[in-house]
């Protein structure tokens, strides 16, 4: 077929059945209106300053908006079968499905460490597996003072392996979290992964099918990526979201990790393409606020959750609510 003939019928094809791709034209924006959000607005209690255990989290969820909330592998893991029971009536009855847990191992210190936590890991993976808990995430640590890249990528790669196997023996997906601002991972003599592409070469690594991202639009802005970086994931590929603003007046390598903002706080992370292309991508699991706020922080439980839940809100109506 002559090359502009097979052009100009892909550029129908894609008209007629994909109308809520945007345009190459357009390739670092999304504007489509055509499709409905997947993903659940998460309550993440100690990313927002809020101290509650599991039960009370899920009545503040409930009360605020939340459509999902942090399972607590420990909490779980000291219930019993009539616990479970209960506390699954309890999700039920107030509307709230479980987000991600965070990895319950130390993976980032010394050898003896990470083998003490991961010898519990089995047990914790089997209680959040009673429960329904299917996703577990973590961050990864942009520098290390003394370990090289590549040795600090293969202790990455073998120890995350085996807490991987061991979380998919239990139905569970793992998210790893790059963390992007360069004032972080050039403050230490070795920098280590701090964008999406490095984070897929950890995990094509690690090597098992259940492994994917933690994505953040913080560290997506600060790692000066685009519509079309995240366009290259599935929603197979993403196991867990936060959504953050950043402060205004700084330029994008200026910006301090834990001098965040509430989402559109202040419109300077593009939150209408970072969260319009996860619908388009179909991303279907739990998207929470971490804005390491020191205002945020000082307010009690409920002003925070009202808070967070309020720009939450604002930000999920760019793409329709």
């Amino acid at each position: 077929m002559p090359q502009v003939h097979r052009r100009f019928m892909l550029k129908q094809a894609v008209a007629a059945g994909a109308a809520c791709v945007p345009s190459s034209t357009a390739a670092n924006t999304w504007n489509s209106t055509t499709v409905q959000r997947r993903f659940t607005m998460d309550l993440t209690g100690g990313a927002i300053g809020v101290r509650t255990g599991q039960v009370d989290s899920i009545s503040l969820a409930a009360e605020y908006g939340f459509e999902s909330v942090a399972p607590n592998a420990g909490y779980l893991a000291a219930l019993d079968e009539n616990g479970r029971n209960d506390l699954t009536s309890l999700m039920q009855e107030k509307g709230i499905v479980w987000g991600a847990a965070g990895l319950p191992v130390e993976f980032r210190k010394d050898e003896d460490t990470f083998r003490s936590g991961l010898k519990s890991l089995p047990e914790l993976a089997k209680a959040m597996e009673l429960a329904g808990v299917t996703r577990v995430s973590t961050w990864l640590k942009p520098y290390h003072p003394g370990m090289t890249y590549v040795a600090n990528f293969r202790q990455h790669a073998r120890r995350l392996r085996e807490c991987v196997m061991i979380l998919g023996d239990h139905g569970q997906r793992f998210g790893m979290e790059y963390v992007g601002p360069k004032t972080l991972w050039a403050s230490e003599r070795h920098s280590f992964i701090h964008t999406m592409a490095e984070t897929k070469d950890l995990i094509a690594e690690i090597g098992r099918s259940n492994v994917g991202f933690v994505l953040d639009s913080w560290h997506w802005y600060t790692a000066h990526e685009n519509a079309d970086d995240l366009r290259s994931l599935t929603n197979k590929d993403v196991v867990a979201c936060d959504l953050n603003d950043a402060p205004a007046g700084l330029k994008i390598d200026q910006q301090i990790d834990n001098r965040r903002e509430l989402p559109s706080a202040t419109g300077v992370i593009d939150l209408k393409t970072f969260l319009g292309v996860l619908v388009e991508i179909g991303y279907d699991g739990p998207i929470r606020s971490e804005p390491f706020n020191a205002k945020l922080n000082a307010m009690g439980n409920r002003e925070a959750c009202a808070a967070t839940a309020a720009a939450m809100k604002q930000a999920f109506a760019l793409v329709g609510g």
